[in-house]
């Protein structure tokens, strides 16, 4: 990889660490869509899994009070169910049918949050926090984006940002692990190929983004945030989409 593209990577990852602190998610969103281009499908679903994983275990320790755990278990295990046979066929599925499916999920996800922000619908019982965190641990291992099904059955439970953004830290951890597992168990030979300073870098841009994120979370509305990762999200997942279409 390239100076320049190591560059991309490590801006793009930092900006998604702000993301995740700021609105309790993101990171994937903003991410994987130019992750996916820049290490290719499988690298790139890859490395979104794991900075996930880290960005999600450093944050967990910040909210750890405002944490559901009734909510994360709901969640979590559908999730590890789904997230198994999901790791195991985003691993033998060619890269630009994954690519395509990578923009696909983040658009038709971000499309459906926005227009359910304004419905009137309220989700009620146990049964549609399963079908969201199985849903959640489908898109996370095919296309390293778990956020998106989760937040739409926030946006229609009424679930409060706090414990909801604190709840997703744990439960990005549990189905981010799961899939690293479980894809690596199939093909080691994912893993991107990073030397050591490079994945010293990445997890200094990590830690800088949560960081840079505390700090910015007090002068941002959450409405402010969410809007701003959508925008870019949208543009990432188009780039893409239309990449995997070409090399399809």
């Amino acid at each position: 990889m390239t100076t320049g593209l190591l560059i991309v990577v490590l801006v793009a990852i930092f900006i998604g660490a702000i993301a995740q602190r700021i609105a309790g998610l993101g990171f994937a969103l903003l991410i994987s869509p130019f992750l996916v281009i820049i290490l290719g499908s499988h690298g790139g679903v890859i490395m979104v899994n794991i900075c996930g994983l880290v960005s999600s275990l450093l944050i967990m320790s910040r909210v750890w009070r405002d944490v559901d755990w009734s909510m994360y278990r709901w969640l979590a295990v559908p999730a590890v169910i789904a997230s198994v046979p999901a790791s195991a066929a985003a691993v033998f599925l060619p890269a630009a049918p994954l690519a395509v499916t990578v923009g696909a999920v983040v658009l038709v996800a971000l499309s459906i949050s926005l227009l359910l922000q304004r419905t009137s619908v309220v989700l009620t019982g146990n049964v549609p926090k399963a079908v969201a965190g199985f849903a959640s641990g489908i898109t996370n291992a095919m296309a390293g984006v778990g956020g998106p099904a989760v937040s739409v059955y926030a946006l229609l439970a009424r679930w409060p940002q706090r414990p909801f953004a604190a709840t997703l830290q744990p439960f990005f951890v549990t189905t981010a692990a799961v899939t690293l597992t479980s894809k690596l168990f199939l093909d080691p030979g994912q893993m991107p190929p990073f030397e050591a300073w490079a994945w010293a870098l990445v997890a200094l841009m990590i830690v800088a983004g949560i960081y840079a994120g505390e700090k910015l979370q007090r002068f941002i509305r959450d409405d402010q945030a969410r809007l701003a990762v959508i925008v870019i999200a949208f543009i990432g997942a188009a780039a893409a989409l239309v990449k995997g279409l070409i090399d399809l």
